[in-house]
């Protein structure tokens, strides 16, 4: 028998029974559920018996059983087979239909693990293989009883098996995992300012996660919770639209004791599984730059329909992109303010902050949320961060209970040389976050303070404050006049404009004034000394809002002397010349 240390390794070792008939990335297809299933079995052997009696009872006076099972399994869960994997050793020439048989016989939430997991077809393909018994006695030698492997042991060994599979494939990980490290930083900073209400006794919160993976991200802020607080209680939430990503989850919320119903399959844009719930914290990874056209009928109607009333009220983004559509999920998901409130955190790429002008479906989320004072702190990670994607990534941190200090502000940190080379890559990610990095973001974070620090001799900033509003300006339309060929001014005949210069669409540009600024004032100082003919068309003027984060981290370089570039030109040229001689003489 293997030690609580090894278990993993002991489990993983099923592999060397697979190798030859399964690809090296199907390996969990087999590993993962077969291993849901032997702690199930362990989890309800002790009320097996009992269970098995209280059916017979609750059928025999005609009452559903089910709530009665569940009562007497003392788990979320239970099974009405009298067979368990070790009995299912006793007869090898059914050990197929058999262990069909005692899967179906747990209670619906349980089967639909394994339907996810695709488990029948593997049960096929392994007995084709001749494999099946072999396996399922490997399984049925592991002792996972609570009390030798308790659910926090169970939960980092089906962890770590999950991260084994996640590095064998390059493609699951980078669809479905989020780096451990990128998790532990925005569950650091999405509980930092709670430590002291987290660590009261009987503490109870909702954790949320939209696009779930595996649930690495509720496994890692229940880790987290329970360091703080081992008697709080964190009741986790999420949906997954794949179906081998959301059986993993489901099974790693089961495993550690989790309520399983509280984890939804589908997608959570178009088909909301916890539509009308809200959340005390929540974190979600959205993918980056995918589109939404598939379900865009789906998602215009909520928002023509229901406005401000559901979740996409303020804005929808272009059809490209739907990273902006998970930040408005979120925000409609966050406990009120009145309640307690809520935070959040999600990564998102550089393209929420800025994309689309004043008007836009882009423009105007970034304008609800700041002008509703929701952010908190924006956070640039290094690049290459990301299994599937080298792309600069930012973590938003959302609140609608900010401290009285942050109030009226965001927190802009610039992390992005924050990093250590990785051993080993794995696809495109090729740096990681150090403990120490987390610390030092997370300090950064809490401090809420600017900050520069000294690169090559020049101070760089790191952390930058700024109130909301100066992120956002007004659009105006400044027209000039169209002139005949005498260079007079044309003037309009008819309805509002008779009488007035017609435009000329020709000379029609745009400027983009800060909030701050008076417009009247900017178009006297910025527009009038180059034009005097122009006017503003106050009609057309829009409000936008739009994030430069690198403009306010930019530090200028002058360039190198003159004289040492000459220097370094004549020395290259000096070279291929000794170069091309060597060759001619």
């Amino acid at each position: 028998m293997a030690t609580n240390p090894n278990l993993s390794s002991f489990i993983w070792s099923v592999a060397d029974l697979l190798r030859g008939d399964y690809k090296q990335s199907e390996y969990g297809k087999v590993i993962l559920p077969f291993t849901v299933l032997r702690r199930l079995d362990c989890v309800l052997e002790a009320t097996k018996a009992d269970v098995l009696a209280e059916k017979t009872l609750r059928e025999k006076a005609g009452l559903n059983p089910e709530p009665f099972l569940l009562r007497k399994s003392g788990q979320f869960f239970y099974n009405t087979s009298p067979m368990d994997l070790k009995k299912l050793m006793g007869d090898q020439d059914h050990i197929g239909e058999n262990l069909r048989a005692y899967m179906q016989a747990f209670s619906p939430a349980v089967r639909d693990i394994f339907e996810s997991f695709e488990f029948h077809t593997q049960i096929d393909k392994l007995a084709k293989s001749g494999l099946l018994y072999m396996v399922t006695e490997k399984f049925a030698t592991i002792d996972l009883h609570p009390n030798v492997v308790s659910n926090a042991e169970m939960g980092a060994v089906f962890e770590e098996l999950i991260r084994k599979f996640a590095e064998l494939s390059n493609e699951t990980a980078g669809e479905h995992f989020t780096p451990r490290e990128v998790i532990r930083l925005m569950v650091n900073l999405l509980f930092i300012e709670d430590d002291s209400a987290l660590t009261k006794p009987g503490v109870v919160r909702s954790l949320y996660d939209p696009t779930a993976g595996t649930g690495g991200m509720l496994s890692v802020a229940g880790e987290h919770l329970a360091s703080l607080n081992p008697d709080a209680r964190l009741v986790m939430y999420g949906q997954e639209l794949n179906p081998e990503s959301y059986a993993i989850c489901k099974a790693d919320m089961l495993i550690k004791g989790q309520d399983i119903a509280n984890i939804i399959f589908g997608n959570t844009l178009s088909a909301d599984g916890l539509n009308g719930k809200v959340f005390d914290y929540a974190l979600s990874n959205p993918p980056f730059g995918v589109e939404w056209k598939k379900i865009e009928a789906t998602i215009r109607k909520e928002a023509e329909q229901q406005g401000y009333n559901g979740r996409f009220g303020p804005g929808l983004p272009r059809v490209s992109d739907g990273s902006l559509l998970f930040l408005l999920h979120l925000i409609a998901k966050m406990r009120p303010a009145v309640d307690g409130g809520s935070r959040f955190g999600i990564v998102l790429n550089g393209s929420p902050l800025f994309t689309g002008g004043a008007g836009s479906g882009e423009s105007e989320i970034r304008r609800y949320v700041l002008e509703n004072d929701l952010v908190e702190a924006i956070i640039a990670l290094p690049t290459d961060m990301f299994y599937n994607t080298g792309i600069s990534t930012y973590v938003w941190i959302v609140s609608n209970r900010k401290p009285q200090a942050r109030k009226g502000k965001v927190q802009l940190i610039d992390a992005s040389s924050f990093w250590q080379k990785m051993r080993k890559s794995l696809g495109s990610k090729r740096k990681e976050l150090s403990a120490e990095h987390i610390d030092d973001i997370t300090s950064l974070f809490g401090n809420f303070e600017e900050l520069t620090r000294q690169v090559d001799g020049s101070p760089v900033p790191i952390s930058r404050i700024f109130a909301n509003d100066a992120f956002g300006y007004h659009t105006i339309t400044v027209e000039r006049p169209e002139r005949d060929a005498t260079g007079q001014v044309v003037l309009g005949s008819k309805g509002k404009g008779k009488g007035k210069p017609v435009p000329d669409a020709s000379l029609r540009d745009t400027e983009n004034v800060p909030l701050s600024d008076d417009i009247a004032a900017y178009f006297k100082r910025e527009v009038l000394p180059h034009a005097p003919d122009a006017w503003i068309d106050t009609d057309k003027t829009k409000v936008g809002y739009e994030i430069p984060f690198n403009r306010h981290f930019y530090v200028f370089k002058p360039p190198r002397p003159l004289a040492e570039i000459d220097a370094e030109l004549k020395g290259v040229t000096d070279r291929i010349l000794t170069m091309i001689n060597g060759l001619t003489a």
